[in-house]
């Protein structure tokens, strides 16, 4: 906790000096506020990492144009936050305004693209509608599958996203193959304690189960 309020203390004093020095609607200002809202999302302040974000946005939304990626970051950053609060439908109309930015902006292989498939993707998971889920998941796991190395963690993360909505429709097979493909890559690059190879290991001990 000490880290935090040591961190937004310092934002917050930047943060003065940005608004003496420049002018209400500068993109350094968004940053700025992007910065603070950062620090209360980890803190879990919801309400507070909304409220600077927002202002955020807001400046980018005029400073800036329509399909800028700084734009894209700024809606992401509240679709997050909205699925943190369990409010899909919000999350989802952030993540699509992000994703339509992305696709305009970025080449179609690009692994910005497909972690913005994941998180439409999780708030489909969330709201357990798996068939939806899986869709975006896979449109991820294409992408880095082609950009990424075989063992990178980005790809065990996509591996498990599909596994686990093939378990949550009840494919069985399909979510245990995919799940040990994860465990597979995690196992070559963490120690056997790690918190992520225990929790993929359970996974597959509960798919198992259900077989």
């Amino acid at each position: 906790m000490g880290d935090y309020s040591k961190a937004l203390e310092f934002y917050e004093k930047s943060h003065k000096i940005l608004e003496k020095a420049l002018p209400s609607n500068h993109p350094n200002l968004a940053s700025s506020y992007s910065n603070i809202g950062q620090v209360y999302k980890n803190m879990g302040d919801y309400s507070k990492a909304l409220e600077f974000y927002e202002k955020a946005l807001k400046i980018r939304e005029k400073a800036l144009p329509p399909n800028h990626p700084d734009l894209a970051l700024s809606y992401n950053n509240i679709g997050l936050v909205y699925s943190s609060m369990g409010n899909y439908s919000k999350a989802l109309e952030f993540y699509e305004k992000a994703h339509q930015i992305y696709e305009k902006a970025l080449p179609p292989n690009h692994p910005e693209l497909a972690t913005s498939y994941n998180n439409i993707g999780g708030v489909y998971y969330d709201m357990g509608d798996y068939s939806k889920a899986l869709e975006f998941y896979e449109k991820a796991l294409k992408i880095f599958e082609k950009a990424l190395p075989a063992n990178h963690p980005n790809l065990a993360t996509s591996y498990n996203n599909v596994g686990m909505a093939y378990s949550g429709k009840g494919d069985y097979s399909k979510a245990l193959s995919f799940l040990e493909k994860t465990l597979a890559i995690r196992q070559k690059s963490l120690p056997p304690n790690h918190p992520n190879i225990i929790k993929v290991t359970n996974s597959i001990d509960n798919v198992k189960k259900k077989m």
